[in-house]
This record gives structure tokens, sequence and C-alpha cells, in this order.
């Protein structure tokens, strides 16, 4: 079931919703997704709720794209593994679109919205940071966007980075996919805050406090200019495409090979 994999926590003035999938570091399967976008669509609507503070369970926030799901829709899983059902184009510009649609149902949340950063948040983990609107994190957590590295494009989460850290920043870490620790994402301007992790949870809640301390209308009036005045030039079906285009690419598969066999992608020199 997939509200087995988020639990939804009433803690007024705010919900937290945590991932819960610890067993693969929260990675984004397709049922976690749609349990996620389930979660804040019942927090849009649930008149108690006046933000959203959304952690992860165990020792990671969220580890991205669950990569075993994308290697077995190539067609690239183990031997005795199940056959794909449909073909992968069909399946990976879907997977691409339903995470674009939660991206930006959490950016667009009329309700203030807070990531209490457990562990690590890495590409579409990161991605979940940079779509809400304040962000703290434990010291240990790192942050950072390695899609390159597998041969695959982080497009989704660009125009989000991009508005918290700038495009130096950017570039450095969408093409190098290097992580950055906690402090140096503060310095960046990814996060807001870092805070020792028995203190997470509570300085989240402080947070939400003084959130509802704010308008209803006037929180979801803010928000709703910000998102105008930002300007993001891709929209999400753009967005979708551009990130589902270099899944079906022979360099995604042969990254996706290397990662899983531990070993250094093709282009990699010795």
């Amino acid at each position: 079931m997939t509200e087995d994999l988020v639990l939804y926590e009433a803690r007024p003035p705010a919900v937290v919703i945590t991932l819960h999938r610890p067993q693969r570091l929260n990675a984004l399967s397709r049922l976690l997704i749609q349990a996620i976008r389930a979660a804040f669509e019942r927090a849009r609507d649930d008149f108690a709720a006046r933000c959203v503070i959304l952690t992860g369970a165990g020792s990671a926030f969220c580890a991205g794209m669950d990569l075993a799901e994308l290697a077995a829709t190539l067609d690239l899983e183990e031997p005795g593994m199940q056959k794909p059902q449909a073909t992968p184009q069909v399946d990976i510009w879907d997977d691409a679109f339903q995470l674009a649609k939660l991206f930006d149902l959490i950016y667009t949340l009329p309700k203030p919205t807070v990531a209490a950063i457990n562990g690590p948040a890495v590409a579409g983990g990161a991605g979940l940071t940079t779509v809400c609107d304040l962000a703290l994190a434990v010291p240990q957590a790192r942050l950072g966007y390695p899609e390159v590295r597998r041969g695959l494009v982080a497009a989704m989460v660009m125009p989000h980075l991009l508005r918290h850290v700038g495009e130096r920043t950017a570039r450095y870490l969408l093409l190098t996919g290097e992580l950055m620790g906690a402090e140096e994402a503060l310095r960046a301007g990814l996060i807001n805050a870092v805070v020792p992790a028995d203190q997470l949870m509570a300085q989240a809640h402080a947070w939400a406090r003084q959130l509802a301390e704010g308008g209803p209308l006037a929180l979801a009036t803010t928000k709703a200019l910000l998102h105008r005045f930002s300007q993001q030039a891709l929209s999400v079906e753009e967005g979708a495409k551009a990130s589902a285009a270099p899944r079906l690419t022979d360099e995604c598969r042969e990254g996706l090979r290397a990662f899983f066999d531990k070993r250094r992608a093709p282009w990699v020199a010795d």
C-alpha cells in the first residue's frame, strides 16, 4: 500500500510528512512518489495544517531516483527479475512527468513547507529540498546532483536550484556531480540552517510556529507572487521531457551498468 511509504502526522500547527522507505534510503520509487503526492494533497486540503514539514526515516533524507527501478525499466535487470510490462519510452516519460508534477505541487503549495534534512539528500532528494520554502539540515547531511556521473541529466531541478544558489554554484554542482556538506550548502544558500541531529525536528517545529503566525491568505498570496516573480523558464512538461530523454541513451545504460557493477563509467579515464 502506498500509504505505508509515507507517514502523515498532525503536529499543530504543522503536519509532518516522513518518507518511510529507510531500507532503500528513501529512494524515489514510483509508489513512493505517488504516496508523497497524496500526502501533500492531503496537507493542502487539511484546514488544521498551517505548515508542512518534510523529512526522512532512517539515516537518509532521500537518495534520489530509485535507480534499480530505472534499470529494470531499461531491461538492465539481473537474470531472473521480471521483465518490464510497458515500453521503456512510455514508462520513462511517465516516471519523469510524475516526479515533475510532484515538485510543482510542493513548490506551488499555498502553505509554507520546511525540509528537515536528516541525512543525505541526493539528486531528486536534493530536488525535494529546493522546492520547499525553507530547509535545515543536520551537520552530517550531504546534498548534490550526481546525475551526470550516471549519464543522466538533472533537468527538473535546474530552475529551483538556480533560484537558491546562482548560476556559478549551480554549474559546479550539476556539471561535477560533487556533493556539498551541510555547512557548505548553508554558505551557498541551498539551505537556511544547520542544527544538531537531536534538535532538527524541534527547530523545524519552531519555524512552523513562526510561519503559522502569518495569515493563511497572506502566506498563500506571498507564495503565489514569489512563484510569478521567479520567472521559471521551463514548464512541468518541458522539464520532464528534458529529464526523460537522456534515460533512453546508450550512455545512460552504460552509466547505470557501471554504477551497479561498482566500477567507473566507460567515459572516465583511467
